[in-house]
């Protein structure tokens, strides 16, 4: 009588087979739940960029004066332009508190109306960014919607 031990070539061949076909299919999967990642990664951080905004302003309103160039939240102090976060580090990169190891930031400024654009980082191809444009003179500030332009 003659034991047998393992597996025949024959056999371990099919299962190199389904396995090829299983990651050929789900590949493309994959890649597409990394570009949507990306794109959720941008919306909490526009979120985030939104309610620091409308919370600075009301912090800015609370201590009743519109000539305050700053406010205090949490302990760091926000710089302001016609009573909105700055579009810059001190302002509302800060008050989001955005890290500049997660997100790439360009532009920006200390002025009404500079514009600050965060994309989520530079490794990869296409366009996934919005844009915070600080406070003209009695207006709030412009926060673009996300955009994206194969986010990959």
């Amino acid at each position: 009588m003659r034991n047998q031990r393992g597996f025949t070539l024959i056999e371990l061949i099919v299962v190199i087979v389904i396995l090829g076909i299983l990651a050929a299919t789900a590949l493309p999967r994959f890649i597409g739940v990394q570009s949507e990642a990306r794109v959720a990664k941008l919306n909490g951080a526009r979120g985030a960029v939104l309610s620091a905004s409308a919370l600075a302003h009301a912090a800015w309103l609370v201590a009743g004066s519109s000539a305050a160039t700053t406010v205090n939240m949490d302990g760091a102090s926000i710089t302001m332009v016609n009573g909105y976060p700055t579009a810059d580090a001190n302002g509302i990169i800060s008050a989001a508190n955005i890290s500049t190891n997660d997100y790439n930031l360009t532009g920006g400024g200390a002025g009404a109306g500079s514009v600050l654009t965060i994309n989520v980082d530079s490794g990869h191809a296409g366009t996934c960014t919005f844009t915070y444009t600080s406070a003209l003179a009695s207006a709030s500030p412009g926060i673009s919607a996300v955009t994206v332009t194969n986010c990959n």
